[in-house]
């Protein structure tokens, strides 16, 4: 498949063959710069690479100037509705700016928003999103459609470009999982632009990590995406201690130890499931070290002599 066109927020390479990058959201309240700070240092110590922040109101825009001084990690300002927002969010150091073109307004606005970006040579995300697409789009599909997705984002691209703007990066989510597919397989088919993949509003706890590493698993796979958030109701952290555990499943992050072990049956003569917990606990430490140094091994704990050898083999 076609390489993406690059572009960089903050430091930090999106498409154009650039390893995968992972994105999260604080859900701290922006205004407060110290202790959304302190929850970005924690989310890129977890490994984190960009990190998005929410701007409702215009204190919060203003806190950028803190945030983007203090944060380790590129910061993207969230922009719905007020496209001044944006603006103010650019003037107080923001890496990268999120709209969606279903609830930002007219298209002058959003050319404020383009030759801001521009002057400031910062890349904007254009976010669409299944619960907020424009109700042309939706009288036309009748309903919330893939075609309807993909058809917002590819207007949205060619709005941007008619400005002479090219550092977009785009995505199309949904909460339906094969609509949230099938959505990113027509703009890539369409578009060159870097896509920033996720499923939005998940849920929680089990189901919501399934369904997201069902979504973006199988986007990964057929190589689309560029960078990545997977959205779970909760702590931020887990969101991206499963992306790093995903990239790594589909075979895109070569870093720390992929563990594998049997699933184990009646021919297993010893306490697997124990043993194996064990051991991948002890060596979460070397993992981070590895990853880290950019280093990767692969680790087999296996319980019998049927796929035990082979398996045990491929691992180092």
């Amino acid at each position: 498949m076609k390489q993406t066109k690059q572009v960089y927020c903050g430091s930090v390479p999106i498409g154009g063959g650039a390893p995968v990058s992972i994105q999260s959201m604080t859900n701290t309240d922006t205004r407060d710069a110290n202790k959304t700070l302190e929850q970005i240092k924690k989310l890129a110590d977890a490994g984190c690479q960009i990190i998005r922040c929410a701007v409702p109101d215009m204190e919060a825009a203003k806190a950028f100037a803190k945030i983007k001084a203090g944060s380790p990690i590129p910061v993207v300002a969230d922009i719905h509705f007020d496209y001044r927002l944006a603006l103010a969010a650019m003037e107080n150091g923001a890496d990268k700016i999120r709209i969606n073109p279903g609830n930002i307004g007219s298209e002058d606005r959003v050319a404020a928003v383009l030759e801001k970006a521009k002057a400031c040579g910062i890349p904007v995300r254009i976010g669409v999103n299944s619960g907020s697409l424009e109700k042309e789009v939706l009288e036309k599909y009748g309903g919330v459609t893939a075609q309807g997705l993909c058809e917002s984002a590819l207007k949205a691209v060619a709005y941007a470009q008619s400005f002479g703007f090219e550092d977009i990066v785009v995505s199309l989510k949904s909460s339906d999982v094969a609509m949230n597919h099938e959505a990113h397989k027509l703009f890539r088919e369409q578009s060159d632009r870097p896509l920033h993949i996720g499923l939005t509003e998940s849920g929680v706890g089990r189901m919501a990590e399934l369904k997201s590493t069902a979504a973006l698993g199988a986007l990964l796979l057929d190589g689309i995406g560029d960078t990545m958030r997977i959205s779970l109701t909760g702590d931020p952290v887990r969101e991206v201690l499963l992306a790093k555990d995903l990239l790594t499943a589909c075979g895109k992050r070569r870093a720390g130890i992929d563990f594998i072990s049997c699933p184990t049956c009646g021919r297993t003569q010893v306490d697997l499931p124990a043993i194996a917990e064990n051991i991948e606990r002890a060596l979460q430490p070397l993992s981070e070290k590895l990853a880290a140094e950019g280093r990767f091994i692969k680790v087999a704990v296996m319980g019998c002599a049927v796929n035990g050898p082979g398996e045990a083999r491929e691992a180092d």
